[in-house]
């Protein structure tokens, strides 16, 4: 069992349009409403590939309620903590090729007493799990150590800890000791300080975070794949996409796939980089099915080219 934590969800509307043109009246090809949030999509990724997972989300409002029930029809097990606030709605733009455009809402504030609900219900859910996984941006007015509070809480109790986060709570989460960090680039790049304009950057920036404290650091880098910096070493690898369509959620299911894995080692990043690249080929953020992952395009270079540079 995987546990993911979603303290900022969103009702997450992606639309599709030939070309985005500012100031113009665009017709659209498509739009479509899904359930959103880092955790949100990686339960949701586990969950379309047989993994079980739980999600445990803050929701507000009626955006709130839409958002619960349609986790509900995807069949998750899911536990909402009720907020005063109203859950955010995002809007993504998605051109062909799968340039995308995004437009999120900060979020509604969680009260100190609705975030300590929201953690008993983490620890309520946590008790059969391998895993529990913070994600996403904290909600205004969330401490910025709410995520390293809860890597301590849980490595006492035998349960692994990710964090996939950004700014100061990523920084707070790293030195706490999590189990592993995703960072993508920018985030990397602001966390260690720095710019990551190579893959040795990327791996100079990891060792950063781990001598912070983080134990495993895997960085999603978008259509130049991934790197993996643990105790064994260095891996990068890539899995080529000749045809976008959205990248929302690619990281996302990038972690759900190496946490399904074994989190560890050549076959979980392989794994993972099949999943992101699959959400990759799907409209909108629908995360991936086992009919959609194709491994076969998968590649992992235990001896990584460290001065490939990572194009903007």
């Amino acid at each position: 069992m995987i546990v993911t934590v979603t303290l900022n969800p969103s009702l997450d509307r992606t639309i599709e349009v030939d070309v985005l043109t500012r100031g113009a009246v665009i017709r659209a090809r498509s739009a479509r409403l899904d359930p959103g949030g880092k955790g949100v999509n990686v339960s949701r990724a586990l969950l379309a590939n047989g993994v079980a997972s739980a999600a445990v989300v803050a929701v507000g409002g009626a955006d709130g309620d839409q958002l619960r029930r349609l986790l509900e029809t995807e069949g998750m097990r899911v536990h909402a903590v009720r907020a005063h606030g109203r859950t955010r709605s995002n809007v993504t733009i998605v051109e062909p090729g799968g340039v995308v455009t995004k437009l999120n809402e900060p979020g509604g504030p969680l009260s100190a007493g609705e975030l300590d609900e929201a953690a008993a219900a983490v620890a309520a859910a946590a008790g059969s799990a391998s895993w529990v996984v913070g994600c996403g941006s904290l909600p205004p007015g969330v401490p910025d150590g709410t995520y390293a509070r809860m890597c301590r809480r849980f490595a006492s109790g035998g349960v692994r800890v990710a964090v996939d986060t950004s700014g100061p709570a990523l920084r707070a989460a790293v030195a706490a000791s999590p189990d592993l960090v995703k960072p993508n680039r920018e985030e990397l790049a602001e966390a260690a300080g720095g710019p990551v304009d190579t893959v040795a950057d990327a791996v100079e920036a990891a060792g950063q975070l781990r001598a912070w404290g983080a134990r495993a650091v895997l960085v999603s880098l978008g259509a130049q794949g991934a790197v993996l910096v643990d105790d064994d070493g260095v891996l990068t690898g890539e899995a080529p996409v000749a045809h976008p369509r959205s990248t929302v959620g690619a990281g996302d299911a990038l972690l759900a796939g190496f946490l399904a894995a074994g989190a560890r080692g050549p076959r979980a990043l392989a794994e993972g980089l099949a999943w992101g690249a699959a959400a990759v080929r799907l409209p909108a953020s629908r995360m991936p099915g086992a009919s959609d992952v194709r491994r076969d395009i998968v590649r992992i270079h235990p001896r990584p080219d460290l001065a490939r540079p990572l194009p903007t």
